[in-house]
């Protein structure tokens, strides 16, 4: 699809604070719109529905309801993406979407790669200075299957990374593109981004712990809304946001099927890193 024009500083005519709450508007319309989404999984595993009114573990639902959940979740939230482009006018054109040129390709490789090595070396830096890191409920979500693992990096890549990325990157961030530089449209994008992933970290955990994972949300979404920034094609953040996620879980797959235990160092940050897996 032809993408349109960059903004540049002077089209920035929308309010800031206006553009921040139509922001976090959208964001919240896509939180509700996922859990509408998933209404069909709960009637297909009633095991679900269970889970939810009785706060037991996702882990104890089937491999399929499980699935279907998490598919319908990210439908949903990219349906809410596509309501307000269609609402408010801009259309389909409005989507970032082309084939990668080689500048897109440098900026994607860049992108995959900048976040896995910025995952570890926060890691290794929480390792030393002794914080721990929220537990992602993706873990009690997958629990020590490794089927579940690797249809867990299909969704990743077809459903997941699509839709968070069409949502914060290609809708919000591009929005906010009207009132703020690309740079604190970036950084605005970022925050919101983080703060939506709080409830997937278990709250029993400390304070700190929860906070160290968040800035972990926080600083991947600054390297997948800067690629975007960069390239204007939604592919790239896409793609990039997806090798992460997918290499979080083939290092997860990894360590269940040759029985890594924490308590070496290089175990451990390995599997603090596998913990974090954002979804």
């Amino acid at each position: 699809m032809e993408t349109p024009s960059r903004s540049t500083d002077t089209d920035r005519d929308g309010a800031p604070l206006r553009s921040t709450l139509v922001a976090i508007g959208l964001t919240v319309f896509g939180l509700i719109a996922a859990e509408f989404a998933t209404l069909p999984a709960f009637l297909f595993d009633p095991v679900l529905l269970e889970v939810a009114m009785e706060g037991g573990s996702l882990g104890e639902a089937s491999m399929e309801g499980r699935t279907l959940l998490l598919i319908l979740n990210f439908v949903g939230m990219a349906s809410a993406g596509l309501i307000y482009l269609l609402a408010t006018g801009r259309g389909l054109s409005w989507i970032d979407l082309r084939v990668p040129t080689k500048t897109d390709w440098k900026y994607l490789i860049a992108g995959s790669i900048g976040s896995i090595v910025f995952l570890y070396l926060v890691s290794i830096l929480f390792m030393l200075l002794d914080v721990p890191a929220a537990e992602s409920q993706v873990i009690e979500i997958v629990g020590e299957n490794q089927t579940m693992i690797l249809i867990m990096i299909f969704i990743v890549f077809f459903f997941n990374a699509p839709a968070e990325e069409f949502l914060f990157r290609n809708v919000i961030q591009k929005r906010l593109y009207a009132a703020f530089t690309r740079v604190q449209a970036i950084l605005v994008t970022s925050v919101i981004f983080a703060a939506v992933h709080l409830p997937m970290y278990l709250i029993a955990e400390t304070t700190i712990a929860t906070l160290a994972s968040l800035s972990i949300m926080f600083g991947g979404s600054v390297i997948f809304g800067y690629v975007y920034a960069k390239t204007d094609n939604l592919l790239v953040p896409t793609i990039a946001h997806a090798v992460l996620n997918a290499f979080q879980f083939a290092m997860l797959y990894i360590a269940i099927e040759y029985d890594i235990e924490q308590g070496e160092p290089a175990p451990s940050m390995l599997l603090d890193a596998v913990a974090m897996i954002p979804l």
